[in-house]
């Protein structure tokens, strides 16, 4: 099983990009499904995160400008950040609690896509 991150970039604040996290291999069904980010000398932190249903969760900090949304059939998370700030510039990374077709339920990170924003 694998989670592919991908979508970051530079850009400039006020400006919008779009992540995407794919789920592959022998996967038999995803719970829940996160975006975390982690800034140079901070910790990791919670961006949002998406239940199997839909329902969702969001750092206080990005309230209002991003959404986070997921396609079960494609097994795909999204994560659309809008009126992207400096501070939003980190490494953000995907999580998905899978069960594998064998049984075995893990919970598995992606490798980390960049977002720089600048002012």
């Amino acid at each position: 099983v694998q989670l592919q991150a991908s979508g970051g970039g530079l850009v400039q604040a006020g400006e919008s990009l779009r992540l995407s996290c794919a789920a592959s291999g022998l996967i038999f069904s995803i719970y829940d499904m996160g975006w975390y980010r982690q800034a140079p000398g901070k910790q990791r932190e919670l961006v949002a995160d998406v239940g199997r249903g839909g329902n969702t969760n969001y750092a206080d900090s990005v309230k209002g400008r991003f959404i986070i949304s997921r396609d079960n059939g494609k097994k795909t998370m999204y994560l659309q950040m809008n009126s992207l700030k400096p501070e939003d510039t980190a490494v953000y990374y995907c999580k998905a609690d899978i069960i594998e077709m064998y049984g075995s339920r893990t919970d598995y990170w992606g490798q980390g896509t960049l977002v720089t924003v600048s002012s």
